[in-house]
């Protein structure tokens, strides 16, 4: 098997839990460092979330921190879906140390060292975006870059706008603007990955550890959503990393993406599905997803953890 060297940059937060343990466990990604901002909750607990997740399954990897805000604009928290520590009140076991050191000094040493890395980002993307904008030469390095963020409808945390590109849509644009392949799961595509009562009850019948039973309870305290009826919630980062494993659960194209970085609209992510705009494409816009077997595939890695 052919393993990915990639890196995931983060801000756990719910769903980005359950998206590093399905990292952890599967084999057609070689994870070699993980990156973290502020973002669902501020880094100061962002930071002992990564660390405790990757603790829970018993990972070594290098956990390093970041931004702890955007690069214009202040910081702000979505603890209404999160709760104030990030894990929805779940408490994990503390996990081992932070690696000492800067995410993007990270990030840029891990490129200079390998040919080709994927970049994962299920946070805002303000670590992603100081690494390539403070030595550009390592753009020609990056094999991909797979984002949960935007939407081309309507937005989660404005109207128009999803909270990781709301977050730092400077950010943003600039990883759209490098030149390299981008792939993007917007919330249209995540909300097909809709967690019920009856999927957490099928995630707990695969059996498992510790790893299983914690995001088990972290999906079950999420609150359900307004937006689905109060049927249950979207898993949102895992999408990304699903992405990566199993290419064949989705479908995609190719657009043009423009984030508005001002105004009202602040964070919008304007997608041109239709190519009205004459613009080439920038973007591959992942657009429908095999639910179930997304889920089979969730319970299935993740009862392989400890």
């Amino acid at each position: 098997m052919s393993r990915r060297a990639c890196l995931i940059d983060t801000d756990p937060g719910t769903d980005d839990a359950v998206a590093l343990w399905l990292a952890l466990a599967s084999p057609e990604l070689d994870l070699r460092l993980v990156t973290v901002a502020g973002g669902n909750v501020g880094l100061e607990q962002t930071l002992p979330n990564a660390r405790a997740i990757l603790g829970l399954a018993r990972s070594g990897l290098p956990v390093v921190a970041g931004a702890d805000r955007p690069l214009l604009g202040a910081f702000t928290a979505e603890t209404r879906v999160h709760g104030a520590d990030g894990l929805g009140g779940v408490v994990l076991p503390e996990g081992p140390p932070a690696t000492p050191g800067v995410a993007a000094d990270a990030i840029r040493d891990l490129l200079r060292r390998e040919e080709r890395v994927t970049l994962i980002g299920i946070g805002p993307a303000t670590n992603l975006a100081l690494a390539l904008a403070t030595e550009p030469a390592l753009v020609a390095r990056v094999e991909e870059i797979v984002l949960m963020t935007g939407a081309w409808a309507e937005g989660n945390i404005t109207p128009s706008a999803e909270f990781n590109a709301w977050s730092d849509p400077e950010a943003l644009a600039l990883l759209l603007g490098c030149g390299r392949p981008v792939t993007l799961a917007t919330l249209e595509l995540t909300a097909q990955a809709l967690v019920t009562p009856a999927r957490i009850a099928a995630l707990r019948g695969r059996g498992g550890g510790a790893c299983l039973d914690a995001a088990a309870r972290i999906m079950e305290g999420v609150p359900p959503s307004r937006r689905f009826a109060h049927r249950g919630h979207p898993l949102h980062d895992p999408c990304a990393i699903a992405w990566l494993i199993d290419p064949g659960l989705f479908t995609h194209r190719d657009v043009h993406v423009h984030v508005e970085c001002a105004g009202i609209t602040r964070g919008r992510t304007v997608v041109d599905r239709w190519e009205r705009s004459g613009q080439a494409p920038n973007a591959r816009l992942l657009e429908t997803l095999d639910a179930d077997g997304f889920f089979a595939l969730l319970g299935e890695r993740l009862a392989a953890l400890p």
